[in-house]
């Protein structure tokens, strides 16, 4: 059997665009991908990402934000920064054989009313989604 591919996803806080990538990766690609996720501070889970992931039914209420330094030591063959902020401060991984930078907008700033704001996070997870199957379905 040959091994998974070992990929993290990195974003500043780890709470809602690398938390869903992690979870729609392993989701859609689990079989051939070891996923994790990480970011260059921890805060908590988006209970809105979590809600909207739930909602195409991936659970990732269990997860936790974590940083970086978790990960100390450890390879990886593929590391995703999905945001501006991480690609800057984060531009080598220690540990990723590979880097690649895909930025998603953050739906943490997104302004108005609660409805809209989880709009917004579904159009994120939308478009991580898509960006998934373009760049790992085929791998």
């Amino acid at each position: 059997m040959t091994p998974k591919i070992r990929v993290i996803f990195v974003c500043t806080a780890n709470a809602a665009r690398s938390q869903m990538a992690e979870g729609l990766l392993r989701a859609k690609y689990g079989d051939r991908y070891e996923v994790f996720s990480a970011g260059t501070r921890q805060t908590k889970v988006s209970t809105s990402a979590i809600a909207v992931m739930q909602e195409i039914g991936i659970d990732i209420s269990h997860h936790r934000s974590k940083t970086l330094d978790a990960f100390r030591g450890e390879s990886f063959d593929i590391a995703v920064t999905l945001c501006d902020n991480a690609h800057a401060v984060c531009p080598i991984i220690p540990g990723a054989r590979k880097i690649i930078h895909h930025g998603f907008a953050d739906p943490h700033v997104l302004p108005g009313s609660d409805d809209t704001i989880l709009d917004g996070y579904r159009r994120i997870r939308d478009e991580i989604a898509r960006w998934i199957d373009s760049e790992f379905q085929k791998r």
